[in-house]
């Protein structure tokens, strides 16, 4: 009989083990790929939940869900937009993605100074990151960061994740393309940090920020890479290029974002729609709900219509009305054109409208709910 002794085995590059065994119990524990579930702190990682609608040239959050544009003084018109990627998308495509978001420039940026930049964010819930099993506080302790980037240019970008709670910690890196157009995928592991702190509760923990440009208001040549330091507005990143901000309608394009526990990257975890589209709606939801109801009290009389949410939401929401409610029986001058919310809460909130008249009062209500980080 043949027979190894070992305490661990682990790749000749890793930094951790990918097995290590137990001599008193006879057991061992293993790293094992794509047999980790919910192991991605990113939220539509894939880019394939899109509810506010596939294209847009405003900023904050407004086509991808869960991703948001930043962007000051570039002085051009930024698309943003969940594109569909083909067989031709070499790498992303072959792991299965078939969504990217992207961002398009409609001419050269100009007239830039110092306060101009544009990124890209994720922001992690604080209670999701607190209990991934991330020592936060320890040096030896990793958390891995993988994505697939294009871009029309080819440059040295930067990106950056932050603690958001309490004194922010902010650990910049760099990442370049392989060449223009070309996919390329990148992968930065970070170690803890004894100033990190992350706050067990419903805010935000953790910041993701990628930057396509930034002015001489916010980075500092002296900023150091792949190293945690105190979070200063003017010192994000160091110095980055205007290449792709002034070269005319530049394009960007991210997909396959993953933010894990330990010190390699896994493959992409990828879920059903179902289940993403409901993770992103913890944080926005967008609805038309139909209305059906008596109304007895006669005209100028306030009704209301408990309108439940799909899920309980990370915090009581922003109501906001579409444009095309349908309602019979509603008074449209009053109230917000007779339409009004009341008692909103994280489970539902009650829909108010100004009756014009005793009778059936039906039709649809065209609304969005947001509690965005």
């Amino acid at each position: 009989m043949s027979q190894i002794n070992v305490d661990a085995i682990r790749a000749s590059n890793g930094t951790g083990d990918a097995i290590s065994l137990t001599a008193s119990d006879k057991t061992c524990t293993a790293n094992i790929t794509n047999n980790l579930s919910n192991r991605n702190l990113i939220i539509n990682g894939s880019m394939n939940v899109a509810q506010r609608g596939t294209s847009s040239t405003s900023g904050g959050y407004a086509s991808v869900d869960r991703f948001k544009v930043v962007d000051n003084n570039t002085n051009v018109t930024i698309t943003q937009s969940q594109h569909a990627l083909t067989s031709s998308d070499t790498g992303p495509w072959a792991k299965g993605f078939r969504n990217s978001w992207k961002q398009e420039l409609s001419a050269a940026g100009n007239g830039l100074d110092g306060t101009s930049y544009l990124y890209l964010t994720h922001f992690v819930e604080a209670q999701n990151a607190a209990c991934s099993g991330w020592d936060f506080t320890s040096a030896s302790s990793y958390i891995t960061l993988s994505f697939w980037f294009k871009a029309s240019t080819n440059q040295t970008f930067y990106g950056r994740l932050a603690t958001v709670d309490a004194t922010t910690q902010n650990y910049p890196f760099s990442f370049t393309a392989t060449g223009n157009d070309t996919w390329t995928k990148i992968t930065k592991t970070i170690p803890g940090n004894s100033n990190c702190n992350i706050v067990n509760d419903h805010g935000a923990g953790l910041k993701l920020e990628i930057s396509l440009y930034a002015g001489a208001d916010r980075t500092d040549s002296g900023v150091s890479l792949n190293t945690w330091a105190a979070y200063a507005s003017a010192t994000r990143t160091p110095d980055i290029a205007n290449t792709w901000i002034t070269a005319g309608t530049s394009s960007f394009e991210i997909t396959g974002v993953q933010l894990e526990v330990g010190d390699y990257a896994t493959d992409f975890e990828h879920l059903p729609y179902g289940v993403e589209l409901d993770r992103c709606k913890r944080y926005f939801i967008a609805d038309i709900a139909d209305r059906y109801w008596y109304n007895g009290e006669g005209a100028n009389v306030y009704d209301y219509q408990l309108i439940s949410f799909p899920t309980t939401m990370r915090d009581t929401p922003d109501i906001t009305f579409g444009t095309d409610i349908t309602m019979t029986n509603v008074n449209t001058s009053g109230g917000t054109n007779g339409h009004g919310t009341y008692a909103i809460t994280t489970t539902g909130w009650n829909y108010s409208p100004l009756a014009s008249a005793t009778g059936n009062i039906t039709g649809k209500v065209n609304y969005t709910a947001s509690a965005e980080l």
